[in-house]
């Protein structure tokens, strides 16, 4: 019985080796991954007039009738607009006169293939992707929003040497004051919302601050970035203190098939994002009102997330100021972590966060000694073997002794032909004489899968690694080896430590230990050199000790 356990367990090995090549194959065509991040839902039921795919504007506050829909913005209206230039360190945004909207962003230190800053947010015949925002009211639509037309009053530098812009709608006896505010070094922008009410008649006002790109994926950023791109989540996700971090499929969203904390109190933190591979967007605004959540399907396309501030009523002649930020940039995690609450989980490390989290926090410290990605992956490579150093000791000596008693396995084999059960019970007598545990040398390799996916999101979501070198041809850590010199070797590794492990008594066994480093060295050519530098490593530590370890007991045989 313990044979078959043991049969099984390398078929599933086996299996999971060729599900993850086909996985991987999919993702290299384009298709979506197998294992790509699935909705998180909670418990609270979707905004129905957000949901609606013929709506433009926000269209209902909870606890209030529906309004009036804004004019829908014409898209070319927005790509003939006038723009205002908007320039950090880091960040260069342009915001276009009709809405005030932020309808590009480029990111002047994550670079292309083509070596141009990565583009974020656009606003172009074949690719949508912007932030919005404006104002609404119960029964009164001719309100300053993301179609009016703004004209622009102030701009340069303030007190603090920040670079500013303050542009101007004024609609319906009401004045919306926007300004944007870059820090230095910063992706944040800081976007105030100045009301001034005029008119003899205020009504409740209500800001909404919205991200809405559509379904297509992001530009590919590198040589081989198409390959895994498609494997990291795209689409809306919220946050909530109460409910947490929720992603939101496209597909989700066009069947009306998703939830999220819509209502969050005053003083609770929350904020909404756009994510994709490397890179994120987000409101987050500020937590003095309560506020709505809310997301669907627009018109031509385009799906959006957002988030309604209740104002109240702004009495005549009264001014009201509602801050929030803008983040554009990619997911460090370091700066994540200083923005906002939960900020962090922009970064989708799967499902096994609890272990991917720890390792990427000791790569970085590592690679804050170092320097160098790639030796800090070597680095952690033997920090982890070390750490698992007694369980593969008793595993190496397990297998040791297994090659010892081969020739006695191949006696009982020929004894006991075609008679397996009998077979089976003088191998365990044997095994249980011996102290043997056959299933030994199996543990490292099952211990290490979990270790081994979790590093695998790690380089695969880690924006840190996007473009680091190592040496030599290695120039990007985070995409396959360009000469597949790193998946060869690792394959050649393989097939030593198989040679170093006794052969299995059963010929089905037999194969699939021969065949695994074939299957694993194809798998790997479509995995980010970093993870098969870490393979290759963790394969040369192994070799090494159960070398050593077979020389130990070859002696002692001897004598």
């Amino acid at each position: 019985m313990q044979m078959d356990f043991k049969k099984t367990i390398l078929w599933a090995v086996f299996s999971m080796s060729g599900l993850m090549l086909y996985n991987n194959w999919q993702v290299h065509e384009g298709k979506p991954s197998l294992f790509g991040g699935a909705p998180v839902s909670a418990p609270v039921a979707t905004d129905k007039a957000a949901a609606g795919n013929k709506v433009d504007v926000p269209t209902q506050i909870s606890g209030a009738p529906a309004i009036a829909a804004a004019p829908t913005v014409s898209p070319a209206a927005i790509e003939t607009t006038e723009k205002f230039v908007l320039q950090n360190d880091v960040l260069v945004l342009e915001i276009s006169a009709n809405g005030a909207n932020v309808i590009d962003a480029k990111l002047l230190k994550a670079l292309t293939a083509e070596n141009k800053p990565v583009e974020l947010f656009q606003y172009t015949p074949t690719h949508k992707y912007f932030a919005r925002s404006g104002l609404i009211a119960l029964n009164n639509n001719d309100l300053p929003n993301h179609t009016s037309a703004f004209k622009l009053v102030q701009s340069g530098k303030d007190g603090s040497g920040r670079p500013f812009m303050t542009l101007i709608s004024e609609r319906g006896g009401v004045k919306l004051e926007k300004t944007f505010i870059l820090n230095p070094g910063s992706y944040v922008v800081d976007v105030g919302h100045r009301v001034t009410q005029s008119g003899s008649n205020p009504t409740p006002l209500v800001l909404y601050t919205e991200i809405v790109r559509d379904a297509t994926q992001e530009q590919k950023i590198g040589p081989f970035d198409g390959a895994f791109s498609a494997s990291t989540f795209t689409g809306p996700a919220a946050y909530t203190d109460k409910e947490k971090f929720n992603k939101l499929e496209f597909t989700a969203i066009d069947k009306n098939k998703i939830t999220i904390p819509t209502q969050v109190a005053a003083g609770d933190p929350a904020w909404i994002a756009m994510v994709q591979h490397y890179f994120a967007s987000a409101w987050i605004p500020g937590d003095k009102f309560a506020r709505d959540i809310y997301a669907g399907r627009i018109d031509n396309g385009l799906y959006r997330i957002g988030m309604q501030t209740p104002l109240g009523v702004v009495a005549q002649g009264s001014t009201v100021v509602e801050k929030a930020r803008l983040f554009v940039g990619p997911q460090e995690e370091k700066v994540l972590e200083t923005i906002a609450p939960g900020f962090e989980l922009l970064k989708d490390y799967g499902y096994l966060t609890i272990l991917a989290k720890p390792i990427f926090w000791l790569l970085e410290k590592i690679h804050g000694y170092v320097g160098n990605w790639g030796w800090a992956i070597i680095l952690l490579t033997i920090l982890i073997k070390l750490v698992f150093f007694p369980l593969s000791a008793a595993s190496y000596k397990s297998m040791a002794r297994m090659k010892e008693v081969q020739p006695r396995l191949m006696t009982m084999k020929e004894q006991y032909k075609g008679e397996p059960q009998k077979l089976n019970q003088a191998m365990m007598e044997m095994y249980r004489k011996e102290k043997i545990n056959p299933l030994g040398g199996c543990l490292p390799v099952v211990i290490q899968i979990p270790v081994f996916i979790s590093l695998y999101w790690v380089l695969l979501s880690s924006v840190e690694m996007r473009g680091a070198p190592w040496i030599l041809w290695i120039h990007d850590l985070s995409v396959p080896d360009p000469y597949y010199i790193l998946p060869v070797i690792m394959a050649v590794s393989m097939f030593v430590q198989t040679k170093l492990n006794p052969t299995p008594p059963d010929p089905i066994q037999a194969k699939v230990m021969m065949y695994m480093p074939i299957v694993f060295s194809i798998m790997f050519f479509f995995f980010p050199a970093g993870l098969v530098l870490y393979w290759v490593v963790n394969n040369l530590l192994s070799i090494a000790q159960q070398w050593q370890i077979n020389q130990m007991f070859g002696k002692k045989h001897a004598k």
